[in-house]
């Protein structure tokens, strides 16, 4: 099961058993929560990493643990070609791909007149070319294999991690949510391309998350009770938060949901600071 810091789990039952995963940037954060947790409910699992060789090893016996396979790969995901060949070498491994979580992104946040071009640039590259290229390879399996009744409903599911900043604006930030508002408009409309082949498309979209990429946000009391005034729910999510949401909507019980965003952020979209009035 999918367990989260307070213990609790939704549920125990191994509803992706006998499918084959691959979570981009898995080696840490979000991505290894969700590399796990896909373990957990039964995946064999593809653990992709661009640094962090012990990490993402380290990743792999945890999911080899649960009983499931699984293996790291290098792949730059703003690489076409590596990407290219991690989706060659997982189909070659382990006959097909089922799921497509694009997960891996970054941040290179400067205010706009200090931002250079390169910073512009990269953040862009990964965070939405990136996830491009890894629906785009992953889909090539999914439109040749077709849909395995006997494994999931559908032909394949691509997962496109975003943010609440794909509908938030982030001042000191435009480089990631131009990416995210990208993401979130691609996603869509591979949806609306795809969903005549049965292959579903859909993302998640976290709020503030317990992640090394934001530890400044939550790392002292100070700066977690400054942080809680923009949740709702009066906590700051955990990467199990993000990963149970992902194996459900990667599963069956979700075989209708197709073009949806899944916001999982404590009510960070619904504008708090109107709360007692505006």
């Amino acid at each position: 099961m999918v367990s989260s810091s307070d213990g609790t789990a939704p549920f125990d039952y191994p509803i992706l058993k006998g499918q084959k995963a691959l979570v981009t940037g898995a080696n840490s954060g979000i991505g290894r929560a969700t590399a796990v947790g896909l373990g957990r409910v039964g995946a064999d699992v593809v653990v992709n990493y661009v640094a962090g060789k012990e990490d993402a090893e380290a990743v792999v016996r945890e999911i080899q643990g649960l009983g499931v396979n699984a293996y790291a790969h290098e792949a730059d995901v703003s690489s076409q070609d590596q990407v290219a060949d991690m989706v060659s070498r997982m189909v070659q491994e382990f006959g097909t791909i089922d799921i497509m979580v694009a997960n891996a992104g970054l941040q290179r946040d400067a205010a706009l007149t200090d931002m250079t071009l390169d910073q512009w640039r990269k953040v862009l590259d990964v965070n939405l070319t990136g996830q491009f290229l890894c629906a785009r390879e992953a889909t090539k399996e999914f439109l040749r294999r077709g849909v395995v009744p006997k494994v999931s409903r559908s032909a394949g599911k691509i997962i496109c991690m975003s943010s609440v900043h794909q509908v938030i604006p982030w001042a000191g930030h435009v480089n990631y949510a131009a990416s995210k508002g990208g993401v979130q408009m691609m996603m869509e409309t591979l949806a609306q391309e795809l969903a005549p082949h049965r292959i579903r498309v859909n993302a998640v979209a976290p709020g503030a998350i317990r992640t090394p990429i934001n530890r400044d946000a939550w790392a002292t009391p100070q700066a977690e009770a400054e942080l809680l005034k923009l949740i709702p729910y009066d906590r700051v999510g955990d990467p199990e938060d993000i990963a149970n949401a992902v194996a459900v909507l990667a599963s069956d019980y979700c075989d209708y949901v197709v073009g949806t965003t899944l916001y999982v952020d404590g009510g960070m979209t619904l504008f708090p600071g109107f709360a007692t009035g505006g």
